[in-house]
């Protein structure tokens, strides 16, 4: 997409059902600027209503480096706390929303930018891909939600170490920390995540919804809480229209069984 005027702060383009949504801002290693925010915040209600699943991807040789630090610089103490929260909405957008996000991640996955990686269901890095939250070396803390979502991927211990040592984590170590589900050679990550929304895309629209926003709910609760809201949403999509035929899809041998990985 060489071609994107460079004032375009996020693209958007929509394939077999599939919203590609990249972030445009190469020569700032796409740092998150309030602009950028409104833009993606924008884009994510577009997908939303147009797409049945998205990729996010960035444009350049990196995925997002994170906050605009130039901008964040000047602002006080409660202009910080509303762009904060500001982040916490739209970032919820992607993670709570109604359709699966997957984001190709290559380059640096940093500070905001693995906050935003974080909020997306499956994250598939490049070997190039390497994650860090620098922001105890910057005098801050992460403002992007990444004390709750990107802790709960990796964990406090492993979080608490990059933020106060500046560790850098490859690829493979993200997906060993969770922080990425699939890692493949350098340059496939767009089209590993594209060929995973397609998939996603092809599913039932009301058993994505429960994926996506039933199960992180049901880890907030109880486990008697947690069972018992399962059996309902269970009953609730199964009874569904689109369930009823796929299910008789399946019983009637119409649809295709499950294979080992290695089976022809």
């Amino acid at each position: 997409m060489s071609d994107v005027p460079k004032d375009t702060l996020v693209t958007y383009d929509v394939r077999e059902g599939v919203a590609f949504v990249g972030l445009n801002r190469p020569e700032k290693r796409n740092a998150i600027s309030d602009r950028f925010v409104e833009a993606l915040a924008a884009t994510v209600v577009r997908a939303e209503q147009e797409a049945r699943a998205a990729v996010l991807f960035g444009h350049g040789d990196h995925f997002c480096a994170g906050l605009d630090l130039s901008e964040h610089v000047e602002k006080t103490p409660i202009e910080g706390v509303r762009g904060s929260r500001r982040w916490h909405r739209v970032f919820e957008g992607i993670e709570r929303g109604t359709i699966p996000w997957i984001s190709a991640l290559h380059g640096a996955v940093v500070g905001g930018g693995l906050e935003l990686a974080s909020s997306t269901h499956v994250r598939v890095a490049d070997e190039s891909a390497f994650f860090a939250l620098p922001e105890g070396q910057r005098g801050i803390f992460v403002g992007g939600g990444g004390s709750v979502r990107t802790a709960r991927l990796m964990g406090v211990a492993r979080m608490s170490d990059m933020m106060l040592t500046g560790r850098v984590a490859s690829a493979r170590e993200g997906e060993a920390w969770n922080l990425a589900q699939y890692v493949v050679p350098k340059g496939q990550a767009l089209a590993k995540a594209a060929e995973l929304a397609r998939k996603a895309a092809g599913n039932a629209e009301l058993s994505n919804y429960a994926v996506i926003n039933a199960l992180p709910r049901i880890q907030d609760m109880s486990s008697e809480d947690g069972l018992f809201v399962e059996s309902f949403v269970s009953a609730f999509t199964a009874t569904s229209p689109e369930a009823t035929e796929r299910l008789r899809a399946f019983l009637e041998k119409r649809a295709a069984r499950i294979k080992h990985p290695g089976e022809l």
